[in-house]
């Protein structure tokens, strides 16, 4: 394969079946730390400097490739261009052609529209595939000097950061013994589509890859084959857009006068808690709620933005409100609280019948089905809805839900088998399947032990707060992160965590956590057609394309 000069110098050719992940990440790591650690001492050269390089880095570009053609949940969906990159080949001449020092000019996105719960749709902008490779090289270089810079309240779309923290610390904000007891429940409107252009650019400054940038946010877009001008906002769809909204909302504890301590703790009376474009004030009077809704409304302005007058309220606890789909509320305790009140951080009403209709349009499908492809079809949304909401006080909820889905069930039963006796039903599908629990009600197939997962069998777990500003791209911070990553091994089946456990969560191949958002898969070490056991000690969990590269590299 012939190789291609970089801009350093140097001759790379590229084998997709023979990358050395553990060798790409640990550069591309090394690269991050060293950006992050110059953007905290304030050494602006040396931060352009890396980022110069970090674009020219051959690690660089593999890594974004592996990200946009493997990993994001957009792999399989084009741009304008039509191109899909499915194979190693492909990817490979996908690399040669982002190695190349041409200069580069960005398609428009191919707008398509995605249904909202509220009957609405939501645009999205899908660039091409080659674009979004360019756009994951240039986050790789801009992410480490921003993670630097950003507030401890900000949680959406940050590395090491996610919805459960900017619940926790909602929570945490909202005890009964504080007294933030009011509430800005903000939404601004449209906030990806009319983020002002040049205050994004001149916000960003002069850094390598702006012009890049630049092209993607004025590149337009292509809605049922006629090309449309974008002079305000980024192509939500884009790799590099949550980075560019979060750029644009850093600032807001600033602007609203939060106040800490040397240890983080808040001293002010305001704190705020955001995640991408959603975001709450929390004040200590009605009053200064007020003053803070006006503040945000002018410090947003500047930025192209608005606040929706619909959706945005000023509301107490006592009356509660809804955020990231969770409830959050005090309640009535005289007998059981000093304060009088409890705090309860439930699902919402809108998230239970979001759940519920999805659930029902499942089981209407599988009207005819057999019961282990039905299973095959519910469990991921129940494990998925259950292990995000175990993290607040959901048992009840929970509960309501087994009960319902328990009346779906019968109802498939008696619709499948309308001429069969009730107890003929009962015995074809319930019973003990599931040997860990004492329920003799759990619906499946007795005949491959298929067993239809239940909520109330996900415990409820309250989630730890990540702490301050920290960031996985520290380096001082490398034991608190490796701790923190163990965290998801609860979530595991037995057996994968003794697996996990053995190899200190981290994939035999690539080195990276097993918990980066990549699908595992379990890998037997000594092939099972050479006499290699089922036992843990010949077991590894691996990232599903690290599993492919080991497959490939046993058969040659």
């Amino acid at each position: 394969m012939r190789g291609l000069h970089h801009a350093n110098g140097t001759e790379k050719s590229t084998d997709w079946n023979c990358v050395n992940w553990r060798k790409v990440n640990r550069q591309i790591s090394n690269l991050r730390q060293r950006i992050f650690r110059a953007s905290q001492t304030g050494d602006h050269k040396k931060v352009r400097s890396l980022q110069k390089l970090m674009l020219c880095s051959h690690a660089n570009t593999l890594l974004s490739v592996r990200r946009v053609t493997q990993v994001n949940a957009g792999k399989n969906t084009a741009g304008v261009d039509k191109l899909v990159v499915k194979t190693p080949a492909a990817r490979t001449k996908l690399v040669e052609e982002l190695s190349t020092s041409q200069p580069w000019r960005a398609k428009p996105a191919r707008r398509v529209y995605i249904p909202k719960s509220n009957g609405k749709t939501r645009p999205l902008g899908i660039p091409t595939i080659t674009d979004r490779c360019l756009q994951a090289k240039v986050k790789n270089a801009l992410e480490p000097y921003w993670e630097a810079k950003f507030e401890g309240s900000s949680y959406g779309f940050r590395p090491g950061r996610g919805c459960h923290d900017a619940i926790e610390k909602v929570y945490k904000l909202s005890l009964p013994r504080t007294r933030k007891k009011w509430v800005v429940d903000a939404d601004i409107k449209g906030c990806f589509d009319n983020i002002d252009h040049q205050f994004l650019l001149n916000t960003i400054g002069p850094i390598p890859g702006r012009e890049l940038i630049k092209q993607w946010l004025k590149a337009g877009y292509v809605d049922k084959d006629v090309f449309n001008e974008t002079k305000a906002g980024t192509p939500q769809g884009g790799v590099i857009s949550p980075l560019l909204a979060n750029i644009a909302l850093h600032g807001m504890e600033k602007v609203l006068g939060v106040k800490t301590d040397n240890r983080g703790r808040l001293r002010g009376p305001r704190a705020v808690v955001r995640y991408a474009d959603d975001f709450v004030v929390l004040c200590e009077s009605k009053e200064d709620a007020e003053q803070a809704k006006n503040t945000m409304k002018e410090w947003l302005d500047i930025r192209g933005l608005t606040l929706s007058e619909e959706k945005t309220r000023i509301v107490h606890l006592t009356e509660g409100f809804d955020f990231l789909s969770f409830n959050i509320r005090h309640y009535r305790a005289p007998l059981t609280s000093k304060s009088g009140f409890k705090l309860l951080t439930k699902p919402s009403k809108k998230a239970v019948t979001e759940k519920r209709k999805k659930l029902r349009e499942i089981w209407h499908r599988g009207q005819g089905t057999n019961v282990p492809a039905l299973i095959k079809e519910l469990n991921p949304t129940i494990r998925g809805w259950a292990n995000y909401f175990r993290t607040g006080v959901a048992k009840e909820t929970f509960s309501k839900l087994d009960d319902w889905m328990h009346h779906k069930e019968l109802r498939y039963a008696r619709r499948t088998h309308p001429n069969k006796p009730w107890n003929w039903i009962k015995q074809r599908y319930w019973g003990r399947l599931n040997r860990k629990r004492d329920d003799n009600w759990v619906f499946g197939d007795k005949q491959s032990g298929t067993l239809l997962l239940k909520f109330r069998w996900f415990d409820i777990r309250r989630h730890i707060l990540v702490k301050g500003t920290h960031s996985p791209d520290d380096p001082s911070l490398k034991e608190y992160w490796k701790e923190r990553n163990k965290t998801p091994v609860k979530d595991l089946s037995t057996r994968e965590q003794q697996i996990a456990r053995k190899q200190e969560m981290l994939c035999e191949k690539c080195g990276q956590t097993l918990f980066n958002g990549e699908r595992f898969e379990v890998h037997h070490v000594k092939p099972k057609k050479d006499g290699g056991s089922d036992g843990i000690h010949n077991l590894n969990l691996v990232h599903m394309y690290c599993h492919q590269q080991i497959t490939n590299e046993q058969r040659t």
